[in-house]
């Protein structure tokens, strides 16, 4: 039975459908939520809602919400807490409650469908494919599968979501992504395209990346860079892109203090570098951490620091310090190298 024959059947049993998406969801998470609940209308599930955690802050994911009308509302524990058995509860772009959501880790989950690596995941529907390059590829598969209608809207989303996934085609893409934009396209509205793919700039993201270039030290083929304390989350991972694209650059990993936590955003084109993996072995053990081989990132609790220091300059020096020495030493490199 086709992955989606199996969804629509368990959809096909339900009353109600609540998507959760993970923290601060960006355009892949979005677009397969919002899919998904077009998935659920179609099979006559009437009471459908997505839910988020963490905020929305990175300008194209602002924009991909407000342009696209998108309902979508903040999470509270208590909405996936004592369901029926009619009353399924979704996970896409993530896979385990407590992991990169704040769903309590003793909630059962009914559908997981996801690119992310992950070990023992538990769901009455699980489509885990850690080869294909988006979430949004799957779901588009869905549509085609079940000959869903397609409309405007929904093809620029999932168009958008691929394309920013794989940095337009040049990171983890496979034939699906190929396959899956040349099906879309031919729905997809290019004016809204072209204004979900330049969004505008804040100045404090700005900021931030200055912060992130005057900040690196490059060891071999490696840069490892921070932007002190900054309230711009999503001006980590634009840094991370920016900076991988530096001459002799392979692997770039740029991290922050973001309110109580260190977060992380890396990005390798070595082969020899499984980059979520660096991650999760020199930071799995102080927080969460992993990833892709190409795409990674993590967030550690600040807290692990709070016995060193009240002065915030002096905090963000002895951060420097300890995760820079534990992403080098994860990376094999001494200061010689």
């Amino acid at each position: 039975m086709r992955p989606a024959t199996e969804l629509e059947n368990l959809l096909g049993e339900a009353e109600s459908l609540t998507i959760v998406c993970h923290n601060n969801p960006d355009p892949d998470c979005l677009a397969s939520a919002l899919t998904l609940g077009r998935i659920a209308a179609a099979v006559g599930i009437d009471e459908r809602r997505i839910l988020y955690s963490g905020e929305i802050s990175h300008q194209q994911n602002r924009s991909f919400v407000n342009l696209l009308e998108m309902d979508i509302q903040e999470f509270d524990p208590e909405d996936v807490a004592d369901r029926a058995s009619s009353e399924l509860l979704a996970f896409v772009d993530h896979s385990k409650p407590g992991v990169n959501n704040r769903v309590p880790e003793d909630v059962s989950v009914d559908i997981v469908i996801d690119h992310h690596p992950a070990e023992d995941i538990t769901a009455r529907f699980v489509d885990h494919r850690v080869e294909i390059g988006a979430t949004a590829t799957i779901l588009t598969e869905y549509l085609r599968d079940l000959e869903i209608e397609l409309d405007d809207r929904l093809a620029t989303a999932l168009l958008f979501a691929i394309r920013r996934e794989t940095l337009g085609f040049l990171r983890g893409v496979t034939p699906d992504e190929y396959g899956a934009a040349g099906f879309l396209t031919e729905t997809a509205d290019s004016a809204l395209l072209r204004q979900l793919s330049s969004p505008s700039v804040s100045g404090a993201t700005v900021d931030a990346i200055a912060d992130a270039i005057g900040n690196r030290t490059v060891r071999g083929s490696v840069l490892i860079s921070h932007v002190g304390r900054t309230p711009e989350r999503d001006a980590l991972p634009q840094a991370a892109d920016y900076l991988a694209t530096l001459e002799g650059v392979e692997t770039a990993i740029v991290f922050g203090i973001v309110e109580e936590t260190i977060q992380l955003s890396a990005r390798s084109t070595d082969s020899r570098v499984n980059i979520g993996d660096v991650l999760h072995n020199s930071l799995g053990d102080v927080g969460s951490a992993g990833g892709h081989r190409e795409m990674a990132g993590g967030e550690i609790p600040l807290g692990i620091f709070a016995d060193y220091t009240s002065d915030d300059t002096v905090l963000v020096d002895i951060v420097e310090q300890v995760i820079s020495a534990r992403l080098f030493s994860g990376l094999n490199l001494t200061e010689e190298t």
